[in-house]
């Protein structure tokens, strides 16, 4: 049997959970959230990484749908973006019960499975989602959010962003009760983007295990959007799980400055450096046919994985795409279809199925359950914060 035969094999028995897709902000730029107007459930290759036919044909079984709101919007305009963002998600699982499940546990994702249904699940990218409510963190959490990612591009006021100038040195007293409160929710800490001082100090605060929904090694690429080795060493102790991105810029060396130079043509023309948008992938192209970008492969990601396995073991990596959230993917990975391509190149280098079923379901049911079980003991001994910004922060 031929790798590419044994992936498909493999991910029929041990399906992808997919930390990170942001296929809800897609239907908001293209569609305004009209799903008959963008139809997932029929191939959309000309306009998505993602549809229904090709989560099939990649193996994917659980999605944490990105419930992402743009740092421009602040405020109650984020939290109601936030919402119509939730609503959008709901409203998918009902249109396509044949084929999605929302799910809000551990126990959900294995009955999706059982069923023949991908599990969707949701997390919420941006602690500006909240603004700075632990009312509102709640609000999200009854609604299904079961991960917040603690910042996006730019810090909060009360966490350090990885792409932004350090305020906190890390999480303020405030930062530190959203996390406590997450933990007593059993909402997972979600340390992508965050500075490497924000990670740490999350894993010094927490005490349920965290994620990065969407981060490859920083020893292997050099970019602040991935993890460095300390705290990758750190994973074990917490429990917590690390999912490899596949978004070139922050996986390939040489793409890093290629994209900053392609960032400045879209400003040039207008556009926001994150426009995926039909309109916004032209300009994107036509950058690309002048200037042929360095190209990102399976082999690119898998370094990354083969990295990640050896400081944090494989009982702590995952996969999170980033599909829909990136103008530009890896050969190969062009969809949410490629997954059998990384694993048949996981193979290739050895990894053993039983490896391999980790990295793909096991480690992101297991975090969740595990989130799940710290929260109900928390529960026992403390009820909802009612702390706020002003009081803690001043």
């Amino acid at each position: 049997m031929d790798l590419l035969a044994r992936a498909r094999g493999l991910l029929a028995a041990h399906p992808v959970v997919d930390g990170h897709n942001d296929l809800p902000w897609a239907l908001r730029e293209q569609v305004g959230y009209d799903l008959d107007r963008l139809d997932v459930a029929l191939d959309q290759s000309e306009r998505l990484h993602t549809d229904i036919p090709r989560l099939r044909a990649g193996g994917v079984g659980a999605q944490f749908w990105s419930v992402y709101v743009s740092v421009s919007l602040t405020g109650a305009d984020a939290v109601t973006a936030t919402l119509e963002q939730i609503d959008v998600v709901r409203r998918m699982t009902d249109r396509y019960a044949d084929d999605l499940a929302l799910a809000l546990t551990a126990d959900d994702m294995e009955q999706a499975r059982s069923k023949g249904r991908i599990a969707s699940l949701m997390g919420a990218e941006g602690g500006h989602s909240i603004d700075d409510s632990l009312g509102v963190l709640r609000a999200f959490h009854a609604l299904g959010v079961r991960y917040m990612t603690l910042t996006h591009n730019t810090n909060t006021a009360w966490a350090d962003s990885a792409t932004d100038e350090p305020a906190a040195g890390g999480l303020t007293a405030f930062g530190e009760e959203v996390v406590r409160e997450m933990n007593r929710l059993g909402m997972l800490v979600d340390l992508s983007h965050v500075s490497a001082d924000t990670m740490r100090a999350a894993l010094r605060v927490t005490e349920a295990p965290v994620i990065f929904s969407h981060s490859s090694a920083r020893a292997v690429c050099d970019h602040v959007r991935n993890i460095p080795d300390d705290v990758l060493a750190a994973l074990p102790g917490n429990g917590g799980v690390a999912m490899a991105t596949f978004v070139p810029k922050f996986i390939l060396p040489a793409a890093i400055d290629w994209t900053l130079a392609a960032d400045e043509n879209m400003r040039a023309h207008g556009l926001h450096p994150l426009d995926t948008t039909p309109a916004g992938m032209a300009v994107q192209r036509a950058y690309e046919a002048d200037h042929p970008r360095p190209l990102a492969t399976a082999a690119t990601v898998a370094d990354h994985l083969d990295h990640m396995r050896e400081v944090a073991g494989v009982d702590h990596i995952g996969l999170g795409g980033d599909y829909d959230g990136t103008a530009f993917t890896p050969e190969g990975l062009d969809d949410v279809a490629g997954y059998p391509q990384l694993i048949a190149e996981l193979l290739r280098r050895g990894w053993s199925d039983t490896d391999l079923g980790k990295l793909t379901w096991g480690n992101a049911v297991r975090v969740l359950h595990d989130a799940e079980s710290a929260a109900a003991s928390i529960r026992l001994r403390r009820g909802p914060s009612t702390a706020t910004l002003a009081a803690l922060d001043g």
